[in-house]
């Protein structure tokens, strides 16, 4: 049974990322009315936009830029959580990063705040591969990152949408923590011959150390700040803690999660690795 109506409106923070506007998009095609909120009209570092947010909302979708690790996070869920909480929001959706320490803290946050609430833990967006920092490399023809041998079971996003929407707007999901996996777990290396299959060009995997990759991020221009996040988030995470599968998207949502295969023809259909 559905139990958010279509007269009550829900908050999606994030909403031009990767989840956050599909999510929206979705919830709009199911004739939910929902308040998109991204930058500068909500900023997670401007305490003054976030009444403004959370007023007349039922439901909310958190996320948190640039990742739940990094400092200040945790301090920032809790508050604002409470916020929404004392602003009659009755449900909150938290996306979470799978294997992150801090990420846990984060989401205390959230379990604290008196709604019903739900933690959404991804692994590895295949969409980073083409949405976001990881697109110019492949682009290029070759993945650089510090992950070593490491495998990953990397989630299509379209799932994490489908479990998000799901939490959002039907019973049952409250208290509970969701780790999302795709269905096979696939190194760095098997990834580049995967998209390189589909996209009909030559792209490999070159392993790097931290300080490798922390110098090549400078010389794209990424912020000093973030570098140090990233590449601190990277050297811990991509360490075989993730290597294992959950059956937690077939258990949301009564089917099995999407291949990275199915992604990746996807993908290149678009035209994305083309340029």
């Amino acid at each position: 049974m559905t139990e958010t109506k279509n007269n009550e409106t829900v908050l999606v923070l994030g909403a031009t990322g990767k989840t956050g506007r599909r999510v929206a998009r979705r919830l709009t095609d199911q004739g939910i009315e929902v308040r998109k909120a991204s930058r500068p009209v909500f900023d997670w570092d401007d305490r003054s936009t976030w009444t403004a947010a959370v007023t007349g909302i039922g439901a909310a979708y958190l996320t948190y830029y640039p990742d739940l690790a990094f400092p200040g996070a945790a301090e920032a869920i809790r508050d604002f959580s409470k916020l929404a909480v004392d602003h009659g929001v009755r449900r909150l959706v938290l996306l979470s990063g799978r294997g992150e320490e801090e990420a846990v803290v984060s989401e205390e946050g959230v379990r604290e705040s008196g709604a019903e609430w739900t933690v959404v833990r991804s692994s590895w967006f295949a969409q980073n591969f083409s949405e976001h920092f990881l697109l110019e490399p492949v682009l290029a023809g070759e993945i650089v990152l510090p992950a070593g041998q490491v495998t990953e079971p990397f989630i299509d996003v379209e799932d994490i949408v489908d479990v998000v929407v799901t939490a959002l707007t039907t019973d049952g999901h409250d208290g509970r923590v969701y780790e999302l996996t795709g269905p096979r777990l696939l190194g760095f290396a098997d990834v580049a011959a995967e998209i390189g299959k589909a996209a009909g060009r030559d792209v490999r995997y070159v392993p790097v150390s931290a300080a490798e990759f922390a110098a090549g991020a400078a010389e794209q221009g990424v912020p000093e700040e973030e570098i140090e996040g990233l590449t601190d988030l990277f050297t811990r995470i991509l360490d075989g803690r993730n290597a294992s599968l959950t059956g937690d998207v077939e258990q949301v949502l009564g089917r099995p999660a999407r291949d990275f295969s199915d992604y990746a023809a996807k993908a290149a259909a678009t035209g994305v690795w083309n340029r």
